[in-house]
Order: structure tokens, then C-alpha cells, then sequence
């Protein structure tokens, strides 16, 4: 089989079946950084303590390098995206979609970290009481079949829709 076609068949097929063909980039903590990337320091746990008084600590929302310019990742190196069947803060990814393409979730506020814009940030009310984060006005998810830093399914259309990942001033980075 030609790899032209052989290519073509592997991304009309599920993201998660796509071989990588290069490692992924490595992240860098700002958006205007042009020093060499580095990888943001991990802690233990997907979110930081903040003082038990506070009620629930959110999810943090960073932006770091990838192949596609800066974009948006959970605070673990989780790329995030954005359904652009999508054309308001309600989820329409429920079912087999969310399986395969899951919320981002918080249990509090959501926290913008390195070049995300807190302003920018928000939540909606999932069908099924969680608490989805929303980026400008656009409920975000991860894609189920990703490693951290790893970004195998921009550009992809599925369950009706196109994925994208995110830049920090909220719009979709390019295909």
C-alpha cells in the first residue's frame, strides 16, 4: 500500500490508531518564551493544597510548546481541545464522544497558570452535575488516547464535529 494512502487511512480511522512518528516536543512554561523549552515541574497530585478553608482547589490550565505553536494542557501535560461543533459554553460530547474525547473537569475555581488567561476561563454544568471548564466561551476535553505533551489528533473531525487544541488567546491553533 502506498504510505500516501496508508496515512490518509490512519487518521479516518480513531486518533488513538495513528502511530507517532516523532517524539512529541517539549513544552515550554510561557507563551513568549524563546529559550530552549523546558517541562513545567509536576507535583504528585492533578491539583495543588491551598488552604482547606478555600473550599475545592481547580483544576490548573497551563500553556506550553507543541509542533503546533503554544497551547493549552492541564497542569499534568495534558493537551486540551475544543469541539467546534460546539457553539456555546453547553456539551454536546456525551456518550461514546466523551468516552473517547473525556471532559476537562474541576471540582473548584479553574486556575490559569503560565501565559493562560484567567480571564478566559470559566465552567459550565454537565448533564451529569460534574463541572466542565470552559476557554472563551468553549467546553474543553482532552482526547482519551494521548500521552502527556503528546498532541495525535488536531485537525481530526469526529461525533459530528472538528478537535482542536487550544491557544492561550482562545482561539484554535492552525491544521
Amino acid at each position: 500500500m502506498r504510505p500516501t494512502l496508508l496515512a490518509l487511512l490512519l487518521v479516518l480511522t480513531a486518533c488513538g490508531a495513528r502511530p507517532s512518528t516523532s517524539a512529541p516536543s517539549t513544552p515550554s512554561h510561557s507563551a513568549s518564551s524563546s529559550a530552549s523549552p523546558s517541562k513545567p515541574t509536576r507535583e504528585a497530585s492533578p491539583a495543588s493544597t491551598d488552604a482547606p478553608s478555600r473550599g475545592p482547589v481547580g483544576t490548573q490550565i497551563i500553556s506550553a510548546g507543541s509542533e503546533y505553536g503554544t497551547i493549552l494542557y492541564d497542569r499534568t501535560g495534558q493537551p486540551i481541545y475544543l469541539f467546534d461543533a460546539e457553539s456555546g459554553v453547553r456539551p454536546k460530547c456525551y456518550d461514546k464522544c466523551s468516552e473517547a474525547w473525556p471532559p476537562v473537569l474541576t471540582k473548584g475555581e479553574p486556575r490559569a497558570r503560565d501565559g493562560v488567561r484567567a480571564d478566559l476561563l470559566g465552567t459550565t454544568r454537565r448533564s451529569d452535575g460534574t463541572t466542565q471548564i470552559t476557554y472563551d466561551g468553549h467546553p474543553l476535553y482532552f482526547y482519551a488516547h494521548e500521552g502527556k505533551y503528546q498532541v495525535l489528533c488536531q485537525d481530526v473531525s469526529e461525533y459530528g464535529g472538528t478537535w482542536l487544541v487550544v491557544r492561550p488567546d482562545g482561539t484554535p491553533a492552525p491544521a
